[in-house]
């Protein structure tokens, strides 16, 4: 087979990080190659750089598809030559049907320079029979599956003349049967000629359908292996090698008794209502613990975590919680912080904080009622309770007046962190804490959690990060598919155990494997 791409020597650099390094990749003609690593490792970057989402001359290095170098300046000069890419966050605007989706951006006009319906539903409807779907073309696209919604973004593709594909986790939110219906399209697109690149976390399908796997690790490539030569402990080493160093503070912290527990935690999409996103979990953490949760994106983790905060995610939610013990209702976000319990969201810039508000009225806003004196909010004791944190966090900025939407992602954090320290919960959620913040704001993050935990506070990390978790944990349970599927106590953990159990298909899961 010739190669239908080569991407050589590809550099991608943003403020203050490198995410791609000197990233180097073949792709034959007609095959399925899958491209594997760590959240992090620049899988998705990669894919961006070559589909144009970050132009000719954001990045060093050289493409060649089709034998003929290219410089795509958007997207659109990336599908033009038939290089079609589908993000994880599927692009179909929710309220068009679905043949208005499938061709949006690429019309067909009729004679009189205006849209013709007519074939647009006829073509639609043979692009969906394409992709295995007999709905309506004229359904709203809110109207059907997130299953469903993933085929119609690849009925769009092959609309455009795909040459190749590019599929970003495509089944990260799809049950079994939709994943097991997806492969088999990728198949027999396979057949019919179009080459395919797909990222995705579960190695299971990936040795069922990838011809070849690259590993990229930290931004480089480490390896291509050809899938049917190797075990998935194989791909496994090659994503997680790493060295610790370092890199995270050391505390000795003693453990006391049991703070929280939950026990056949089960939640419900919460639009499809038959969708089981988090099957009969039940997990502990003690005061003074440092419990991670570990899992692939789409695994389920943050949907946990917000159902259990008062539950912000999910419908039909059943199971039980108690605090020290003792039963309690977390039915509502007021609730769970009653509680005792605060969540520190993945998003923190969407839902953790007011970016237009200062850094006062940020710390103040879960716990107001503690400042209110004679139905007003005791604005000196607001400053004063700012700047205690501001001193204490080592908040970068002159003053507690300062806007939070202009501080870097480090010291939001700190916000969040202060927000919720002067709650002062029991249990802390803190969902991907160091997403999207430098080196050294992690360390004083993982300082931060450090004093919590000497404070007597019970601590679950959620992290994409595994060097992350096992740097900062005492134990870690994994989570794979909504289902929890071990618990390490961390002199036990290994990256390659973590990634077993994260990757473990639902057959073969008989409930958690304790280590």
């Amino acid at each position: 087979m010739t190669a239908i791409l080569e991407m050589r020597s590809i550099t991608k650099e943003f403020p203050g990080v490198k995410a791609l390094s000197d990233v180097t990749l073949t792709v034959e003609r007609g095959e399925v190659h899958a491209i594997c690593g760590e959240n992090g490792a620049g899988k998705s970057t990669l894919m961006k750089v070559l589909s144009g989402v970050y132009p000719h001359g954001t990045y060093e290095g050289e493409i060649v598809f089709e034998a003929e170098p290219v410089r795509f300046r958007g997207i659109g000069d990336s599908e033009r030559a038939g290089i079609v890419i589908i993000h994880q966050e599927l692009a179909l605007s929710p309220h068009l049907s679905l043949a208005e989706n499938i061709f949006l951006g690429n019309e067909i006009v009729g004679r009189t320079g205006l849209i013709d319906w007519h074939r647009t539903n006829d073509e639609a409807q043979k692009l969906l029979a394409r992709v295995g779907l007999g709905d309506n073309p004229g359904v709203r696209a809110n109207e059907v599956g997130v299953g469903k919604q993933q085929l119609v973004e690849i009925a769009k593709a092959l609309s455009k003349d795909v040459k190749l594909l590019i599929l970003d986790e495509p089944t990260a939110a799809l049950n079994d049967e939709d994943s097991a219906h997806l492969l088999d399209l990728i198949r027999h697109l396979q057949g019919q000629g179009i080459t395919c690149i797909i990222i995705s976390h579960k190695l299971n399908e990936i040795k069922a359908i990838a011809d070849k796997v690259t590993v990229i690790r930290d931004g480089r490539t480490i390896e291509t292996l050809v899938t049917d030569e190797v075990s998935e402990n194989r791909i496994i080493k090659g994503m997680v090698g790493r060295d610790l160093a370092s890199r995270y503070p050391e505390r000795d912290v003693p453990i006391g008794d049991e703070a929280f527990r939950i026990e056949d935690w089960r939640v419900h999409h919460p639009t499809e209502s038959d969708r089981v996103v988090i099957h009969d979990a039940s997990l502990h953490v003690r005061a003074g613990e440092v419990v991670g949760i570990a899992g692939l994106m789409g695994a389920g983790r943050t949907e946990l975590a917000m159902s259990i905060f008062g539950r912000s995610y999910g419908s039909r939610i059943s199971g039980r919680a108690f605090m020290h013990g003792e039963r309690v209702d977390l039915r509502s976000v007021p609730g769970a912080i009653a509680a005792g319990i605060a969540y520190a969201t993945e998003d923190r810039k969407r839902y953790g904080l007011n970016l237009i508000e200062d850094i006062k009225r940020n710390i103040s806003a879960a716990s107001l009622h503690k400042l209110v004196r004679r139905g007003l909010v005791d604005a000196e004791e607001e400053i004063l309770v700012a700047e205690g944190y501001r001193t204490s966090m080592r908040i970068k900025t002159p003053n507690v007046q300062a806007v939070v939407g202009k501080l870097s992602g480090g010291n939001q954090q700190k916000v969040v962190l202060s927000k919720w320290l002067y709650a002062d919960p029991d249990v802390l959620i803190l969902d991907e804490p160091t997403r999207g913040i430098d080196v050294g704001a992690k360390y004083e993050i993982y300082s931060i959690i450090n004093t919590l935990a000497a404070d007597g506070k019970a601590v679950i990390v959620i992290s994409s990060e595994l060097p992350e978790l096992l740097g900062i944990c005492d134990r870690i349970y994994t989570l794979s598919e909504g289902r929890i599927t071990g618990e390490f106590p961390i002199a036990e953990a290994t990256p390659e155990s973590l990634m077993q159990r994260m990757t473990q298909e639902k057959e073969a899961d008989h409930g958690v494997a304790q280590q």
